[in-house]
């Protein structure tokens, strides 16, 4: 009986919570919304992005974000300041520009890696 219980009782445990899924949906959408905001991320003016209307060329196309960047903080990182992989880089350091808060980049984030 003690087995069932416990087993009963990690269950419960391992479920996903709620308010958690509900908040990570909202920083999708957010993200989504930064993405294509002309005055915020305006990924489109380079990137062809699903979804996306008029998207521009520049830059690679947004597809298989999570097999390009198993590592998060990686393309965290890019989107912060590209130019300290690469100096060269025409992509706007969103970040350390102060273009988007960390909060934005990280909800941009979570939006590219559902693409």
């Amino acid at each position: 009986m003690k087995r069932i219980a416990m087993i009963a009782a990690v269950s419960i445990l391992m479920l996903p919570l709620p308010g958690k899924a509900a908040a990570r949906e909202e920083n999708i959408a957010k993200g989504k919304q930064l993405s294509f905001s002309p005055m915020k991320g305006n990924c489109l003016a380079c990137h062809m992005i699903q979804e996306g209307e008029m998207t521009g060329n520049l830059g690679p196309p947004l597809i298989q974000m999570k097999q390009r960047y198993p590592k998060r903080g990686v393309l965290r990182a890019q989107i912060w300041d590209a130019s300290a992989n690469n100096p060269q880089s025409m992509m706007p350091p969103f970040g350390k520009h102060g273009i988007m808060t960390n909060e934005e980049v990280d909800q941009v984030v979570d939006y590219l890696y559902t693409l």
